[in-house]
């Protein structure tokens, strides 16, 4: 009788342990202009971000059945041929499987790179997104 209550208690506790270290993901919406941004390349962008044992701690504070984020990236190239990016990201309020554009927390990054190409701009604009998702993020929690 003791064996089966201790066994009882092993596979609870491991059960436990396993939904603990399931991985943490937040809803993310990305309203980026095509040209400079997609949405796989967005959510590479959170991804790494935004690791693992920054999103547990996180979603401590900001259960991800709560909270998401969106992400924005705007811009192009002037007639000077000058790259002009504004990138965005937001925390805000989750509403079953939608969010609900009442930022929480926001930042946006701004940058302009003369006689760049496509390709140049598009790395411009994704390093634009994440000083932003890192600039929310370090009004969030602690970071390092």
């Amino acid at each position: 009788m003791a064996a089966h209550k201790l066994l009882t208690a092993l596979l609870f506790s491991a059960a436990s342990s396993l939904a603990l270290a399931a991985p943490v993901s937040y809803l993310t919406v990305d309203h980026s202009s095509a040209t400079l941004m997609d949405k796989a390349g967005a959510d590479a962008v959170f991804k790494a971000a935004v690791p693992q044992k920054l999103a547990a701690r996180l979603a401590k504070l900001y259960p991800v059945g709560r909270f998401g984020f969106i992400t924005q990236v705007e811009g192009g190239f002037t007639e000077a041929k000058t790259c002009v990016v504004t990138a965005r990201a937001m925390l805000v309020p989750r509403s079953g499987k939608a969010l609900v554009f009442t930022p929480r927390k926001s930042a946006m990054a701004f940058d302009a790179q003369a006689n760049a190409s496509q390709q140049q701009c598009k790395d411009l604009a994704a390093a634009k997104l994440k000083e932003a998702i890192d600039s929310v993020l370090s009004s969030l929690v602690a970071t390092n």
